[in-house]
């Protein structure tokens, strides 16, 4: 499909890039907004619906079949937005609870688990679709289409379903009000070894230290 063909659909509301569009634009604005921290008390509870609805667009896109862009070139798009004070941010305002450990490839037979951040995979995810996004709205819709489908397989779709995890696992634990092991101090250049280095290296965090400054409330 050509960018004209794609064109000529966009002011339709059904059409497939139109949606993708808009679903990954929600998602990055959300995030920004968020990173900003005027509402720190809700921070989780809105990351945790931002992505669950941003995998549905790359769900879509991984069903789709595959996008070849018009180019056999990308065209410059010039320097990147920097997200390093969003990082930041991010990182300030999870604090007690930014570092995770996830499997990097459930398919590599005995891979150890890995430490990460949701500080870290927000940003990256968002670097990722601004850069698609930079094509569509310079008008290159079939290159935009494809970057996102290329970097939901080469990337940002196993950092935002990681991420997903994460932030599921967190909100399970504090309205089930179960303990919560304190990752910080692992390095995330590192993999995780086995389950005593784990409890080796974290330390308890309680439900009630984290629940109210995140938005988040136990079951009663």
């Amino acid at each position: 499909m050509s960018d004209a063909t794609l064109h000529a659909t966009a002011p339709d509301p059904d059409d497939f890039a139109v949606q993708i569009s808009d679903q990954i634009e929600s998602f990055i604005v959300a995030v920004t907004e968020i990173a900003k921290g005027d509402e720190p008390d809700s921070a989780i509870p809105f990351l945790l619906l931002e992505v669950s609805q941003l995998m549905l667009a790359g769900g879509r896109l991984g069903a789709h079949e595959d996008i070849v862009p018009d180019e056999r070139y990308e065209p410059d798009l010039g320097p990147e937005p920097d997200v390093d004070e969003m990082r930041q941010r991010l990182a300030v305002m999870l604090e007690p609870v930014d570092v995770y450990s996830e499997v990097f490839d459930p398919y590599e037979p005995r891979k150890a688990r890995v430490a990460a951040r949701i500080s870290d995979d927000l940003t990256d995810v968002v670097a990722d679709l601004r850069h698609g996004m930079a094509h569509y709205r310079a008008g290159r819709v079939t290159e935009a289409l494809w970057w996102w489908q290329f970097s939901y397989f080469s990337n940002w779709g196993s950092t935002a379903s990681a991420t997903l995890r994460a932030l599921q696992s967190l909100v399970a634990h504090v309205r089930l009000n179960q303990p919560l092991d304190d990752l910080d101090g692992l390095d995330t250049d590192e993999e995780l070894g086995t389950e005593d280095a784990l409890a080796e290296e974290a330390g308890q965090v309680m439900v009630e230290e984290i629940a109210g400054p995140l938005g988040l409330r136990p079951v009663k």
